[in-house]
Protein backbone atom coordinates (compact mmCIF):
# COMPACT_ATOMS: atom_id res chain seq x y z
CA UNK A 1 0.00 0.00 0.00
CA UNK A 2 1.37 3.22 -1.08
CA UNK A 3 2.34 5.78 1.92
CA UNK A 4 2.33 9.35 2.05
CA UNK A 5 4.83 11.76 2.26
CA UNK A 6 5.43 15.98 1.89
CA UNK A 7 7.76 17.84 0.19
CA UNK A 8 7.48 21.53 1.18
CA UNK A 9 7.63 23.22 -1.94
CA UNK A 10 6.06 26.22 -0.84
CA UNK A 11 9.02 27.06 1.55
CA UNK A 12 12.00 26.21 -0.02
CA UNK A 13 13.78 29.89 -0.62
CA UNK A 14 12.98 30.04 3.33
CA UNK A 15 15.57 26.96 3.94
CA UNK A 16 17.60 27.18 1.29
CA UNK A 17 18.24 30.73 0.49
CA UNK A 18 17.17 32.98 2.99
CA UNK A 19 17.38 30.14 5.75
CA UNK A 20 14.71 31.97 8.06
CA UNK A 21 13.39 28.32 8.36
CA UNK A 22 15.47 25.60 9.71
CA UNK A 23 14.83 21.77 8.90
CA UNK A 24 14.16 21.59 12.29
CA UNK A 25 11.76 23.92 12.28
CA UNK A 26 10.16 22.41 8.85
CA UNK A 27 9.97 18.52 10.48
CA UNK A 28 8.29 20.23 13.60
CA UNK A 29 5.60 22.13 11.59
CA UNK A 30 4.93 19.30 9.06
CA UNK A 31 4.31 16.96 11.70
CA UNK A 32 0.99 18.45 12.28
CA UNK A 33 -0.49 17.07 8.68
CA UNK A 34 -1.45 13.65 8.18
CA UNK A 35 1.50 12.21 7.04
CA UNK A 36 3.92 9.04 7.56
CA UNK A 37 7.53 10.98 5.63
CA UNK A 38 9.35 13.92 4.96
CA UNK A 39 11.13 14.05 1.25
CA UNK A 40 14.07 15.99 1.93
CA UNK A 41 16.26 18.29 -0.63
CA UNK A 42 19.98 18.45 0.03
CA UNK A 43 20.01 22.15 -0.07
CA UNK A 44 18.18 22.12 3.35
CA UNK A 45 20.80 20.66 5.50
CA UNK A 46 23.12 23.38 7.41
CA UNK A 47 25.95 20.49 7.73
CA UNK A 48 26.60 17.47 6.40
CA UNK A 49 28.57 16.45 9.92
CA UNK A 50 27.28 12.96 12.16
CA UNK A 51 26.41 15.10 14.74
CA UNK A 52 23.88 17.27 13.04
CA UNK A 53 22.46 14.58 10.98
CA UNK A 54 22.01 12.50 14.03
CA UNK A 55 19.74 15.27 15.29
CA UNK A 56 17.94 15.51 11.93
CA UNK A 57 17.36 12.09 12.85
CA UNK A 58 16.32 12.32 16.08
CA UNK A 59 13.57 14.99 15.43
CA UNK A 60 12.29 12.66 12.85
CA UNK A 61 11.92 10.10 15.24
CA UNK A 62 10.60 11.78 17.66
CA UNK A 63 7.52 12.70 15.36
CA UNK A 64 7.40 9.46 13.85
CA UNK A 65 7.94 10.69 10.18
CA UNK A 66 10.20 8.94 8.04
CA UNK A 67 12.43 9.87 5.50
CA UNK A 68 12.21 8.03 2.25
CA UNK A 69 12.63 10.07 -0.56
CA UNK A 70 16.15 12.61 -1.06
CA UNK A 71 15.16 15.15 -3.96
CA UNK A 72 18.74 15.57 -5.17
CA UNK A 73 19.61 16.84 -8.41
CA UNK A 74 22.77 15.85 -10.35
CA UNK A 75 23.77 17.98 -13.56
CA UNK A 76 25.22 15.08 -15.66
CA UNK A 77 24.35 16.75 -19.41
CA UNK A 78 27.98 19.36 -18.74
CA UNK A 79 30.44 18.59 -21.78
CA UNK A 80 33.43 18.59 -19.65
CA UNK A 81 33.81 15.26 -18.71
CA UNK A 82 35.67 16.16 -15.51
CA UNK A 83 32.51 18.51 -14.35
CA UNK A 84 30.27 14.97 -14.49
CA UNK A 85 32.91 13.15 -12.73
CA UNK A 86 32.27 15.53 -9.95
CA UNK A 87 28.82 15.10 -10.38
CA UNK A 88 28.82 11.37 -10.01
CA UNK A 89 31.13 12.19 -6.84
CA UNK A 90 28.54 14.45 -5.34
CA UNK A 91 25.57 11.94 -6.03
CA UNK A 92 27.21 9.42 -4.05
CA UNK A 93 26.95 11.76 -1.10
CA UNK A 94 23.45 12.19 -1.99
CA UNK A 95 23.25 8.34 -2.00
CA UNK A 96 24.27 8.04 1.45
CA UNK A 97 22.82 11.07 3.11
CA UNK A 98 19.45 8.62 2.10
CA UNK A 99 20.94 6.33 3.61
CA UNK A 100 21.94 7.29 6.92
CA UNK A 101 18.88 9.23 7.13
CA UNK A 102 17.08 5.70 6.76
CA UNK A 103 15.54 6.47 2.89
CA UNK A 104 14.73 4.51 -0.18
CA UNK A 105 15.44 6.63 -3.11
CA UNK A 106 17.45 9.55 -4.20
CA UNK A 107 16.34 11.50 -6.79
CA UNK A 108 18.43 11.38 -9.88
CA UNK A 109 17.91 14.15 -13.22
CA UNK A 110 19.61 14.43 -16.13
CA UNK A 111 20.86 17.36 -16.12
CA UNK A 112 20.47 20.89 -17.99
CA UNK A 113 19.19 21.56 -21.34
CA UNK A 114 22.25 23.68 -22.17
CA UNK A 115 22.27 25.18 -25.81
CA UNK A 116 25.06 23.65 -26.90
CA UNK A 117 24.24 20.39 -26.00
CA UNK A 118 23.31 17.83 -28.26
CA UNK A 119 20.77 15.34 -27.82
CA UNK A 120 22.56 12.22 -28.51
CA UNK A 121 25.74 13.76 -26.50
CA UNK A 122 23.19 14.25 -23.72
CA UNK A 123 21.45 11.08 -23.54
CA UNK A 124 24.52 8.87 -23.46
CA UNK A 125 26.47 11.60 -20.71
CA UNK A 126 23.24 10.68 -18.41
CA UNK A 127 22.95 6.93 -19.06
CA UNK A 128 26.91 6.30 -18.19
CA UNK A 129 26.37 8.79 -15.22
CA UNK A 130 23.74 6.80 -13.72
CA UNK A 131 25.08 3.41 -15.06
CA UNK A 132 28.29 4.16 -13.19
CA UNK A 133 25.94 5.13 -9.88
CA UNK A 134 24.28 2.05 -9.69
CA UNK A 135 27.14 -0.07 -7.73
CA UNK A 136 27.08 3.11 -4.88
CA UNK A 137 22.78 2.48 -4.75
CA UNK A 138 23.05 -1.00 -4.52
CA UNK A 139 25.87 -0.57 -1.52
CA UNK A 140 23.41 1.49 0.07
CA UNK A 141 20.11 -0.18 -0.64
CA UNK A 142 19.38 3.03 -2.38
CA UNK A 143 17.24 3.41 -5.58
CA UNK A 144 18.05 6.03 -7.72
CA UNK A 145 14.97 7.57 -9.10
CA UNK A 146 15.02 9.40 -12.21
CA UNK A 147 12.12 11.76 -12.10
CA UNK A 148 9.94 13.52 -15.37
CA UNK A 149 11.21 16.50 -13.94
CA UNK A 150 10.94 20.00 -15.53
CA UNK A 151 13.59 22.53 -14.16
CA UNK A 152 15.75 22.58 -10.90
CA UNK A 153 14.45 25.79 -8.86
CA UNK A 154 18.22 26.85 -8.58
CA UNK A 155 19.31 26.16 -12.09
CA UNK A 156 19.77 28.29 -15.41
CA UNK A 157 18.45 26.00 -17.55
CA UNK A 158 15.52 23.87 -17.35
CA UNK A 159 15.98 19.86 -17.79
CA UNK A 160 17.31 18.51 -20.38
CA UNK A 161 14.99 15.46 -20.38
CA UNK A 162 11.68 17.18 -19.96
CA UNK A 163 9.99 15.85 -23.09
CA UNK A 164 8.43 12.66 -22.77
CA UNK A 165 10.31 11.44 -26.06
CA UNK A 166 13.87 12.23 -24.01
CA UNK A 167 13.03 10.51 -20.90
CA UNK A 168 12.10 7.53 -22.06
CA UNK A 169 15.00 7.19 -24.69
CA UNK A 170 17.49 7.15 -21.12
CA UNK A 171 15.24 5.22 -19.00
CA UNK A 172 14.84 2.55 -21.20
CA UNK A 173 18.33 2.03 -21.74
CA UNK A 174 19.44 1.53 -18.03
CA UNK A 175 18.01 -2.10 -16.40
CA UNK A 176 18.34 -2.62 -12.82
CA UNK A 177 16.52 -2.88 -9.93
CA UNK A 178 18.70 -0.33 -8.48
CA UNK A 179 17.15 2.58 -11.13
CA UNK A 180 13.39 2.87 -11.29
CA UNK A 181 11.36 6.32 -12.15
CA UNK A 182 9.70 8.91 -9.70
CA UNK A 183 6.68 9.97 -11.77
CA UNK A 184 5.22 13.25 -11.63
CA UNK A 185 1.93 14.20 -13.40
CA UNK A 186 2.52 18.47 -13.30
CA UNK A 187 5.71 18.06 -14.77
CA UNK A 188 4.50 16.03 -17.75
CA UNK A 189 1.67 18.87 -18.23
CA UNK A 190 4.73 21.57 -18.11
CA UNK A 191 6.46 19.76 -21.18
CA UNK A 192 3.46 19.92 -23.08
CA UNK A 193 3.02 16.14 -22.78
CA UNK A 194 0.19 13.64 -21.36
CA UNK A 195 0.80 12.46 -18.09
CA UNK A 196 -1.46 9.51 -18.14
CA UNK A 197 0.39 8.32 -21.53
CA UNK A 198 3.42 8.96 -19.69
CA UNK A 199 2.58 7.05 -16.72
CA UNK A 200 1.39 4.01 -18.85
CA UNK A 201 4.78 4.30 -20.61
CA UNK A 202 6.66 3.70 -17.02
CA UNK A 203 4.29 2.62 -14.75
CA UNK A 204 5.92 -0.35 -14.17
CA UNK A 205 9.15 0.92 -12.98
CA UNK A 206 7.70 3.72 -10.83
CA UNK A 207 9.03 3.41 -7.00
CA UNK A 208 7.70 6.97 -5.93
CA UNK A 209 5.38 9.81 -6.90
CA UNK A 210 5.28 13.36 -6.78
CA UNK A 211 2.05 14.66 -6.17
CA UNK A 212 1.27 18.33 -7.13
CA UNK A 213 -1.52 20.04 -9.40
CA UNK A 214 -1.71 22.81 -12.10
CA UNK A 215 -4.18 25.57 -12.71
CA UNK A 216 -4.26 28.14 -15.38
CA UNK A 217 -5.71 31.43 -14.25
CA UNK A 218 -6.48 32.40 -17.85
CA UNK A 219 -6.23 30.61 -21.24
CA UNK A 220 -5.45 27.04 -21.95
CA UNK A 221 -2.65 24.74 -22.22
CA UNK A 222 -2.18 25.66 -25.97
CA UNK A 223 -1.47 29.37 -25.18
CA UNK A 224 1.34 28.48 -22.88
CA UNK A 225 3.81 26.62 -25.69
CA UNK A 226 7.11 27.93 -25.93
CA UNK A 227 9.15 27.78 -29.55
CA UNK A 228 11.03 24.19 -28.80
CA UNK A 229 6.46 22.88 -27.90
CA UNK A 230 7.62 22.76 -24.23
CA UNK A 231 5.21 24.83 -22.09
CA UNK A 232 7.60 25.76 -19.01
CA UNK A 233 6.70 28.05 -16.08
CA UNK A 234 4.88 31.13 -17.02
CA UNK A 235 2.82 33.26 -14.36
CA UNK A 236 -0.32 31.96 -15.58
CA UNK A 237 0.20 28.05 -14.41
CA UNK A 238 0.01 27.72 -10.63
CA UNK A 239 0.06 25.09 -8.28
CA UNK A 240 -2.56 24.68 -6.57
CA UNK A 241 -4.67 22.16 -3.55
CA UNK A 242 -4.11 18.63 -5.01
CA UNK A 243 -7.46 17.82 -6.82
CA UNK A 244 -8.48 21.39 -8.22
CA UNK A 245 -5.79 21.47 -10.94
CA UNK A 246 -5.59 19.94 -14.50
CA UNK A 247 -4.34 16.07 -12.88
CA UNK A 248 -6.62 12.72 -13.01
CA UNK A 249 -6.10 11.18 -9.83
CA UNK A 250 -8.48 8.79 -10.14
CA UNK A 251 -6.31 7.78 -13.73
CA UNK A 252 -3.36 7.90 -11.88
CA UNK A 253 -3.90 5.89 -8.80
CA UNK A 254 -6.35 3.37 -11.13
CA UNK A 255 -3.17 3.01 -12.94
CA UNK A 256 -0.45 2.86 -10.33
CA UNK A 257 -3.19 0.18 -8.12
CA UNK A 258 -3.20 -2.18 -11.52
CA UNK A 259 0.73 -2.50 -11.20
CA UNK A 260 0.35 -3.11 -7.46
CA UNK A 261 2.08 0.43 -6.52
CA UNK A 262 3.37 0.03 -2.89
CA UNK A 263 5.64 3.42 -3.05
CA UNK A 264 6.14 6.93 -1.17
CA UNK A 265 3.49 9.30 -2.89
CA UNK A 266 5.15 13.16 -1.87
CA UNK A 267 3.18 16.15 -2.14
CA UNK A 268 4.32 19.33 -3.70
CA UNK A 269 2.29 22.01 -2.81
CA UNK A 270 2.40 24.78 -0.20
CA UNK A 271 3.40 28.16 -2.14
CA UNK A 272 0.03 29.34 0.04
CA UNK A 273 0.49 27.68 3.14
CA UNK A 274 -0.28 25.49 5.65
CA UNK A 275 -3.96 25.45 4.57
CA UNK A 276 -3.36 24.11 1.12
CA UNK A 277 -1.34 21.27 2.29
CA UNK A 278 -3.88 19.90 4.61
CA UNK A 279 -6.31 20.19 1.82
CA UNK A 280 -3.91 18.37 -0.21
CA UNK A 281 -3.47 15.62 2.18
CA UNK A 282 -7.37 15.00 2.76
CA UNK A 283 -7.98 15.32 -0.93
CA UNK A 284 -5.11 12.44 -1.45
CA UNK A 285 -5.80 9.97 1.53
CA UNK A 286 -9.87 10.40 0.30
CA UNK A 287 -8.29 8.62 -3.42
CA UNK A 288 -5.92 6.34 -1.85
CA UNK A 289 -8.41 4.91 -0.05
CA UNK A 290 -10.69 4.58 -2.80
CA UNK A 291 -7.96 3.10 -5.17
CA UNK A 292 -5.89 1.50 -2.97
CA UNK A 293 -8.60 -0.24 -0.11
CA UNK A 294 -6.14 -1.80 2.32
CA UNK A 295 -4.78 1.62 3.22
CA UNK A 296 -6.46 3.08 5.49
CA UNK A 297 -4.32 5.24 7.13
Amino acid sequence: MPHLAVFPKGYMDDLCVHKTMTLLDWIELASELDVEGLEFYDGFFESFEPEYLDRVRKALDAKRLAMPMLCFSPDFTQPDPDARQREIERTQRGIELSARLGGVTCRVLSGQARPEVERADGVRWTVECIRALLPHAERHGIVLAMENHYKDGYWLYREFAQRMDVFLEIVDQIDSPWFRVNYDPSNALVAGDDPIELLHAVKTRVVSMHASDRYLSTGNLDDLKQADGTLGYVSTLKHGVIGEGLNDYDAIFSALAGVGFDGWVSIEDGENGMDDLRASVAFLREKMRKHFPASSA
